[in-house]
């Protein structure tokens, strides 16, 4: 085996343990005690500190201008929100209807993508989109019992679609590892002006000793490190691979919840159902946009070959 391929596969190892610390995320949100807006003031106030000893550590420089740092506040907002909807589904509900719900961030993003590229939505997207959402019927009409984790969690999907495609554009200007600090730092500074105006500065958000343990894993291992981690390995592995290889992350997250919880994660025959067509759409989704490009990179060449 040559050395690039070694490279590879090592890379690859990396990318899978990081989608499987991904999907612990919803095992440490039903394992913490504390309400999701504490649990999440709490990561990302983690999150961000932890980025910045890394900066100190690597003597890497963080700073931006003015207008950068406004997009990456205003970002961190929609990044905070999405965190406490997904974390505050889990506990009206249970991991694997919030995990499947946030699978839908395929479909919201199919049709905010076009807006913010000025493109049209393609055919392709539109499929995959039907598909998701007769899934999400199918979970609504069987799991009834779950409808305020089922909304929280779609809702979740929708604020991760709209931040995702925000830095698909941020990205192409700045470091990964620069956004996610200011965004962690963006997110931490909105909840608290949030608990401020709310009141939430109270006896809440006092942690137990096993709560901080389990904080401190979301914050460092789930957050700062698997987002390092996940972009060292796209220098090496490409968009593809990486688009599906992360949307197995709901797949190990319900496993894990399964040897976790065992029978409380137990789900109807329909909101299985409804969650292979979501969780099949999803993973097929790379699958058919790479297949596509591939034909119209081929029919280019054709003519001057």
């Amino acid at each position: 085996m040559t050395m690039g391929k070694l490279t590879i596969n090592r890379n690859l190892f990396i990318l899978h343990l990081t989608v499987i610390v991904w999907g612990f995320t919803g095992i440490l949100g039903n394992l913490i005690s504390i309400a999701a807006v504490h649990l999440v003031w709490y990561r990302v106030l983690i999150a961000f500190v932890s980025l910045a000893i890394y900066f100190w550590y690597k003597r890497q420089s963080f700073a931006v201008g003015r207008k950068e740092l406004i997009q990456f506040f205003l970002t961190g907002g929609l990044v905070g929100l999405h965190w406490i909807l997904f974390f505050e589904s889990i506990k009206v509900s249970t991991v694997s209807v919030t995990l499947v719900c946030l699978s839908s961030v395929t479909l919201f993003t199919a049709f905010i993508e076009p807006l913010f590229y000025k493109r049209r939505t393609s055919k392709m997207e539109v499929l995959v989109g039907l598909l998701i959402i007769v899934g999400i019927c199918l979970i609504f009409k069987f799991e009834g019992q779950y409808v305020k984790g089922i909304v929280l969690g779609l809702l979740a999907a929708l604020a991760a679609a709209l931040f995702g495609t925000i830095n698909s554009k941020l990205i192409k200007r700045n470091e990964a590892t620069v956004i996610s600090f200011y965004e962690m730092l963006g997110a931490w500074l909105w909840i608290s002006l949030f608990m401020l105006i709310t009141g939430g500065f109270h006896h809440g958000l006092k942690a137990t000793g096993k709560d901080v343990g389990y904080l401190l894993l979301l914050g460092i291992v789930c957050t700062s490190g698997a987002y390092v981690a996940a972009v060292s390995v796209m220098k090496e592995i490409s968009a593809f691979r990486v688009a599906l290889a992360s949307n197995l992350e709901p797949i190990y997250g319900i496993l894990l919840a399964w040897l976790f919880f065992g029978q409380s994660e137990k789900m109807s025959a329909g909101f299985y159902a409804g969650a292979i067509i979501i969780l099949g759409s999803v993973f097929v989704y790379p699958m058919m946009k790479y297949q596509v490009a591939k034909r119209k990179a081929q029919f280019r060449i054709k003519p001057n070959a």
